[in-house]
């Protein structure tokens, strides 16, 4: 079943790596982190992109979360989360090529696991990429749904940075 407004998010982790080696500039130590603790008590920004490092995740959508990151914590946002199925070193060179840092929360869900828990888990196994997640966006106040946005196939309307401000 698909997480919908007014719905807790569910219990689940998602990893974070935030450290990068000096000496070879590639990323180290991700951490796993339990997705209610990092809530509580923060309205949250989240979206959920297909991969990392594919055409409209890195042209559009991401660039879009950061280049409107004043506007949405002046809206009062206290984190913008980006979820995608990689892994956490992945997620963690992507964002540090998009200039995500201090902006944006590269959360990785390697397995796919959270995607399946909130519903919105998609197989994309005969475009040689597995499972994956919806392209979405959610706005999520103190572990509560306010706001879901999940995107017809290859579409790009209600996920993006824009679709959230209007709803803020």
């Amino acid at each position: 079943m698909t997480i919908k407004v007014g719905d807790r998010l569910p219990a689940g982790s998602l990893t974070e790596c935030t450290e990068f080696d000096p000496a070879t500039a590639c990323p180290m130590n991700p951490k796993v982190l339990d997705v209610g603790e990092q809530a509580k008590g923060k309205k949250l920004v989240i979206f959920g992109v297909p991969g990392a490092f594919t055409p409209t995740c890195s042209v559009k959508h991401l660039p879009g979360f950061i280049a409107n990151y004043d506007q949405l914590r002046a809206k009062g946002v206290d984190e913008i989360w980006c979820m995608a199925v990689n892994d956490g070193f992945v997620m963690a060179a992507w964002g540090r090529e998009q200039k995500a840092d201090g902006k944006v929360r590269m959360m990785a869900d390697g397995s796919a696991d959270y995607a399946k828990k909130l519903g919105l888990d998609r197989d994309l196994t005969a475009n040689g990429m597995g499972i994956r997640c919806h392209r979405f966006a959610m706005i999520v106040d103190d572990g509560v749904v306010k706001y879901l946005g999940v995107e017809a196939s290859g579409k790009f309307e209600v996920s993006n940075a824009e679709a959230v401000l209007a709803h803020l």
